[in-house]
């Protein structure tokens, strides 16, 4: 089950033509997102009677605070709100967020080195388009923490904004490095909603209601996955950006680092795959599995880590060869001499007098 929020990040010509109808699937999206677009209507002193009526909302369901909407009804009808009120931010903000501002947001991180980078830019960035609520990243032992804090009071449309923004930066971190990022915990400074039900879908892990801040908690080492996308990519997200709010990553990339860390750090732990694969909570098949779905495969981040250890002791040791041999895992001087030379097109002799 999915549970759709406003697709953000949308291209400068935004097509709202495409099927199926919005009616047609699971109605997950709770009521109070749409009350909240109309809300913004009735501030700009507009109707959102006619943009209910494209995305196919009985006006009747507005009064049932239980009721449940598609995600591609909420995708019409927040698309559809933002051309006529030409406010991404749907009126959360004291000024309007012209049409294609979170896609500059994407853009001008999508050079990052690593999400850490990306993420830092995106908090910074968002500072520019409004300063009615600040963005901010932080790490702490091990868990990385996204923070949204209220510079000035969101009234009647805390929720939506809370969690749309949330939302939009947690899937665009996904999109931005490929993987899915699963979340530790989310926390929240409003009280819980008649639709808390519903939190259990927008946002994985426990959700906490009532908390000091609004926040995502997830695992530290995300934030050093490269970013995957370039602008050939963010061209084709934006025609459809209500993918980033469904998360559809199955994928997660953070067991190739971890794999690595293990190779590294723990080599006492990964004389075989089965031992690394116990060692990481895992079975040995969905240890080759996952990697597979990643693009990688056990020997290469083995090759790869060898590879990495032998260099560096080259470069920063005056330590014999068969020596750097051993401490990068191989038998023999005889074995390792041949790897390298099939890693770098040198000997190990070779490249170290070339340092």
């Amino acid at each position: 089950m999915t549970a759709a929020m406003p697709p953000l990040l949308r291209s400068s010509t935004p097509p709202l033509s495409y099927s199926p109808t919005p009616a047609q699937g699971q109605a997950a999206t709770p009521i109070a997102f749409v009350q909240a677009i109309v809300a913004a209507y009735a501030l700009r002193g507009m109707d959102a009677s006619a943009a209910l009526a494209k995305a196919q909302i009985e006006p009747q369901l507005l009064t049932q605070p239980h009721a449940r909407i598609t995600a591609m009804q909420m995708e019409w009808v927040s698309g559809l709100a933002m051309q006529e009120l030409d406010d991404e931010g749907l009126g959360w903000f004291s000024r309007r967020l012209p049409w294609g501002s979170y896609g500059m947001l994407v853009r001008a991180s999508l050079s990052a080195p690593t999400l850490r980078v990306a993420l830092q830019r995106w908090c910074r960035h968002h500072g520019l388009l409004t300063d009615d609520i600040a963005l901010s990243l932080s790490e702490h032992e091990g868990i990385a923490c996204l923070e949204l804090n209220e510079v000035r009071s969101l009234g009647e449309l805390q929720e939506f904004c809370v969690v749309s923004v949330l939302r939009n930066a947690l899937g665009v971190a996904c999109w931005l490095t490929d993987s899915r990022i699963p979340l530790q915990g989310t926390e929240l400074r409003f009280t819980a909603p008649a639709h808390q039900a519903s939190y259990q879908v927008l946002f994985d892990g426990p959700t906490r209601f009532s908390a000091p801040e609004h926040r995502l908690l997830f695992d530290a080492r995300y934030l050093e996955l490269p970013v995957r996308r370039d602008d050939a990519a963010l061209q084709h997200m934006l025609q459809r950006a209500l993918l980033l709010m469904v998360r559809p990553y199955r994928r997660d990339r953070l067991l190739v680092e971890k794999v690595r860390q293990a190779l590294a750090q723990h080599p006492e732990h990964c004389r075989n795959a089965d031992d690394l694969a116990h060692w990481l909570n895992l079975s040995a098949r969905t240890l080759h599995r996952q990697l597979k779905e990643e693009g990688a495969s056990l020997q290469q981040l083995k090759d790869a880590v060898r590879r990495d250890v032998a260099v560096a002791q080259l470069q920063r040791s005056h330590r014999p060869v068969k020596q750097i041999a051993a401490l990068a895992g191989f038998n023999n001087e005889k074995s390792f001499i041949r790897a390298f030379k099939g890693w770098t097109g040198q000997t190990p002799q070779a490249f170290r007098q070339k340092v």
